[in-house]
């Protein structure tokens, strides 16, 4: 028997069920060492990301714990750390599973071209994603830069049956030294937040799979109806274990295809909504500017506002718009946000408020606690008007009306701003300003901030802003 270990370099792909580079490495019947590095890439995430990672990591390791292996911690350079390890434990061969962002697919190359000529193998792996963004073409033979056309080209491809996870691993025969993840500090940045957003998080593979099948028994039949009622449970929140790879997509594909066979009304628009996913990494992996710049070229020349007062009273939820006000809060409370109240919140501040897209974009990747560098540039950017949309310069969304039709009982806004006890049995307007920075002074028994902006003032402040930027185009 070949004793000479394989190196599993985890990253986001906390699961052992579905995990392609994981099978590739147990396959070889060698002993293999899993191993997660505290790169300059994880340290460079926001505040909620960077901890509820550390939350993840800790509770992968203890399901490696159960199957007979061990995760080690290293602090480093990837290079540096990968090259130590080969050292120290003799291994030939360095597993992944990709990452499609520009910064990781650098730093990828760099580590499997390193590898390669000091004689290491070095093999990435699907599993993030359900298609590789250069495997899905347009007839032409380009990349989609529209989403329904996407979803016509490959809801009908066939997707690979979903891998068992293991239930042993083989072991080395000593383990390398690891670091404590608690010396880490990956919530440092939280501050007390954590104890608030620690209410609701739902970590690891085994909390992820019963998310997913109590969805699925619950809500899926009515998704399409009730997805965007945000006091209603009507989503399967699995963004959150979705981008840490608590739970691999195909495995939700499946059983959303599963129940669309069985004739659940709701099964399809779910799983369009996975297929959105999979379009962001698409438009990510092929035009990577849209993390930072503008996606539309001709919308360089917009003037766009900087930072301000009023997107401080928009991080802080006082714009005096409730239903904007609320949303803020939510995501301050839980570290996540509903999407429909994402749309609305991403309006407000780059419509009604002009204000730059990306400084909302820099909020939500402190903040989000299921923050994606795909989603999070693709929404905004769509949002704003300057991404991938075939008619963005009409939509701007009335916080009032979106109101009046998606909370119309004003159970969202009450629980949020008034006090009121949610599902849970407590107040998350409480949670909220017991959350809050002491610096941003705040106090519950403030009154509420008059509007910024009148809305239909604002609305035709943005138009007419969009009708310069035409007319100078």
């Amino acid at each position: 028997m070949n004793k000479t270990p394989i190196i599993l370099w985890v990253r986001r792909d906390l699961r052992l069920a579905d995990n392609p580079a994981l099978a590739h490495a147990l396959m070889q019947n060698r002993p293999i060492i899993p191993v997660f590095i505290h790169d300059e890439l994880i340290e460079g995430l926001g505040a909620a990301p960077k901890w509820r990672f550390g939350l993840g990591i800790e509770v992968f390791a203890e399901s490696l714990n159960a199957i007979g292996s061990k995760l080690t911690l290293r602090r480093g350079k990837a290079m540096d750390v990968i090259k130590a390890l080969v050292r120290e434990t003799g291994a030939n061969e360095v597993v992944w599973s990709r990452a499609y962002d520009p910064a990781a697919i650098a730093r990828d190359t760099d580590v499997k071209s390193n590898l390669k000529n000091i004689g290491v193998s070095a093999n990435s792996f699907a599993g993030h994603l359900m298609f590789e963004p250069w495997t899905i073409k347009t007839k032409a033979g380009g990349f989609f830069k529209v989403y329904s056309p996407m979803w016509r080209a490959v809801k009908d491809t066939p997707v690979a049956e979903c891998i068992e996870a293991p239930d042993s691993m083989m072991a080395p025969e000593s383990w390398p030294a690891s670091d404590d993840l608690a010396d880490w500090q990956m919530g440092a940045a939280m501050r007390g937040g954590t104890d608030i957003v620690g209410q609701y998080v739902c970590v690891g593979e085994a909390d992820a799979e019963a998310r997913l099948l109590g969805f699925i028994n619950s809500a899926v039949e009515r998704y399409r109806l009730d997805r965007d009622f945000p006091s209603i449970e009507a989503t399967s929140r699995l963004s959150e274990n979705l981008t840490y790879g608590e739970i691999a997509p195909r495995r939700i594909w499946h059983t959303g295809q599963r129940a669309m066979a069985e004739g659940a009304v709701g099964a399809e628009h779910f799983c369009k909504e996975l297929v959105w996913r999979e379009f962001a990494y698409h438009l990510l992996y092929h035009t990577p500017h849209i993390l930072e710049q503008n996606w539309r070229e001709e919308w360089n020349g917009f003037k766009w506002r900087g930072d301000s007062d009023d997107a401080e009273a928009w991080r802080r939820g006082m714009t005096g718009e409730p239903m904007v006000d609320a949303a803020m809060r939510e995501l301050y409370v839980t570290g996540t946000m509903h999407n429909r109240l994402r749309m609305i919140v991403g309006s407000h501040l780059t419509k009604h408020l002009l204000t730059d897209w990306k400084i909302g974009l820099k909020w939500f990747e402190d903040t989000l606690i299921d923050w994606d560098p795909a989603s999070n540039a693709m929404g905004w950017q769509w949002i704003a008007g300057c991404g991938p949309d075939a008619a963005p310069y009409f939509r701007v969304f009335n916080p009032e009306t979106q109101g009046e039709k998606f909370d119309g009982e004003g159970r969202y806004r009450g629980i949020y701003l008034n006090g009121w006890k949610d599902q849970d049995g407590h107040s998350r307007t409480d949670d909220f300003f017991k959350a809050a920075p002491k610096r941003w002074n705040l106090l519950s028994t403030d009154p509420r901030p008059n509007r910024i902006v009148g809305l239909k003032e604002g609305r035709d402040r943005a138009l007419a802003a969009y009708s310069d930027l035409k007319s100078s185009d």
